[in-house]
């Protein structure tokens, strides 16, 4: 049995994965600071490993649902911040948080894949108006801010449209069992002014998973120039589509960014004029957490 060995890219020691041909797929639960490394973009001299395998990660919430297969017919509730500034406190510092110039696109271009959509944007996207309608749906995207801060849950949030902000502490006490998919697409680490053991990060997909919702997508950093467009664009048009997994749809998605294939996914949905996404920078950012089915 033939192994490959991948590496990751940029670190001194270099963090080594066997993988033998005969795996599908990755199931990963890492530990530590690992945990900001995308495994998506180790390299073993000739390829990425996401052309290889579909990696999906897990945490102790995922293990008694990880085979309920994804609902049949797709309906969205998407929400945007798309314009606005808001002053929030992060630690002890003052964080300015920007409306999202490619938000407004990228919920279009979802409303397009799947028909089936409900948008809500800036002011009526507020905690109020979305979230008692969340579980009225399969996948719930929220295209805002979500920050993920060094420290307690109270101090990880998701800003929503209207600047009201709801904690991971808040976020237990919704119940979504009907909801297959959470998308946070502009999240951000390493607020707080520092990189702790990651925990903050999968400590998301773990709050979303104890409200009954089967997966999270979310990102390492935000990428703000059209790059997160197209990935989302490309997901939604594989996912809607083609008869896939959750895991193999993102992977497909990440795959176009890298090759190109995106704008003949996304039927030439217009993005910035940066338009060579093939850098892991552009596609390597998003993780799915729990059910990748």
């Amino acid at each position: 049995m033939r192994s490959t060995i991948f590496q990751a890219p940029d670190f001194n020691r270099g963090l080594e994965l066997r993988i033998t041909n005969y795996q599908l797929r990755i199931a990963a639960t890492l530990l530590d600071q690992l945990r900001y490394i995308p495994l998506t973009a180790l390299y073993d001299d000739k390829q990425w490993l996401v052309q290889r395998l579909a990696v999906n990660h897990i945490t102790s919430a995922s293990l008694t649902n990880l085979n309920t297969p994804k609902q049949s017919t797709l309906r969205v509730l998407a929400g945007a911040f798309t314009k606005g500034n808001y002053q929030i406190k992060v630690g002890n510092r003052q964080v300015a948080f920007a409306g999202l110039p490619f938000a407004t696109r990228e919920v279009e271009s979802l409303a397009g894949a799947v028909p089936e959509t409900t948008k809500l944007l800036d002011d009526a996207f507020s905690p109020r108006a979305t979230v008692p309608q969340m579980d009225d749906y399969t996948i719930v995207h929220l295209a805002t801010h979500a920050a993920f801060v060094v420290g307690k849950p109270e101090d990880s949030f998701i800003l929503f449209g209207n600047g009201d902000r709801v904690n991971f502490r808040n976020v237990a006490t919704w119940s979504l069992p009907n909801v297959d998919l959470v998308v946070l697409s502009a999240c951000e680490t390493g607020l707080g002014g520092k990189l702790s053991n990651g925990e903050e990060i999968l400590g998301f997909g773990y709050q979303m998973q104890q409200t009954g919702a089967r997966a999270a997508i979310a990102s390492l950093w935000s990428i703000d120039n059209g790059g997160t467009q197209a990935l989302i664009s490309a997901f939604y048009n594989i996912l809607s589509t083609v008869k896939l997994t959750k895991t193999e749809a993102l992977r497909q998605a990440q795959i176009s960014l890298m090759t190109g294939d995106w704008k003949v996914i996304n039927h030439n949905v217009p993005v910035a004029a940066v338009s060579d996404f093939s850098h892991p920078y552009y596609w390597a950012s998003f993780i799915l957490i729990g059910n990748g089915l």
